[in-house]
């Protein structure tokens, strides 16, 4: 039975990651920011396919409240599972902004900053001591990392980076039968940005019409994707970045 910590797991990609793992006999503890009463409803129904789940409340803008969340971790793993240690790790949490580089400002920059590379970073490191060896660590990156579209820099470069970070870690934590992989989506129909790519009839066709499979991505799409890169089937794959776009931009 394999225990999964998924970032931002109450709404849109994280919570399908997670159900789609319940689908696979793996249980999983989430986080959530402000919207708990979303992650009780996810962890329902999670216990509805027949698996176990617990939600944590976490900011990952704030990286001083990391140690504290460590602990919950531990509390929750020992009164769910009986264990002190977990599988797998999916950095998923982050939150999108559109703005051109001349008007950035440092706090925009930084909240970036804080949200999309610190939080992996130091979350990862501070979670590392309680993965078992051979576990897997999964970093939700962005299409926008590979292609560019006009006031997504600040979102982007964050994403550029975490897909550096994906490769150091499974350089490092190889000898421990770690792996480390980076999930890339593209245009999801998700509230994500304001939900601008599933509410927007002009947006949707747009980024329809550039995609080979003609359509915008779904959540399932993804979570499925992530639920299949933690088994044993994805076990040979590591330091890569997946894509999963429908053909993007090809």
């Amino acid at each position: 039975m394999k225990i999964n910590i998924i970032t931002g797991g109450s709404r849109g990609l994280g919570r399908s990651m997670a159900l789609h793992l319940a689908d696979k006999g793996q249980d999983s503890i989430i986080t959530y920011h402000t919207k708990k009463a979303d992650a009780e409803a996810v962890v329902k129904e999670i216990e509805a396919k027949g698996r176990k789940a617990v939600a944590l409340q976490l900011d990952v803008s704030k990286a001083e409240t990391f140690d504290a969340f460590v602990v919950d971790v531990k509390k929750a793993l020992s009164s769910a599972w009986k264990r002190d240690n977990f599988d797998h790790l999916v950095n998923n949490a982050g939150t999108g902004i559109g703005v051109t580089i001349e008007q950035t400002t440092e706090a925009q920059f930084d909240e970036m900053m804080n949200i999309h590379v610190k939080a992996p970073y130091f979350l990862t490191q501070k979670l590392l001591p309680l993965m078992v060896d051979g576990g897997r660590i999964i970093n939700v990156s962005s299409g926008l990392a590979r292609f560019s579209f006009p006031s997504r820099a600040p979102y982007a470069i964050m994403k550029g980076a975490i897909e550096v970070f994906t490769r150091y870690l499974a350089k490092e934590l190889g000898p421990r039968g770690i792996t480390a992989n980076t999930l890339a989506p593209g245009a999801i129909a998700t509230d994500f940005g304001g939900g601008n790519t599933r509410d927007n009839p002009q947006a949707q066709a747009m980024l329809s019409g550039m995609t080979a499979l003609g359509r915008v991505g779904l959540p399932d799409d993804i979570g499925a994707l992530a639920a299949a890169m933690l088994t044993d089937d994805f076990r040979w794959v590591n330091g890569q970045r997946i894509e999963a776009a429908g053909g993007f931009m090809l």
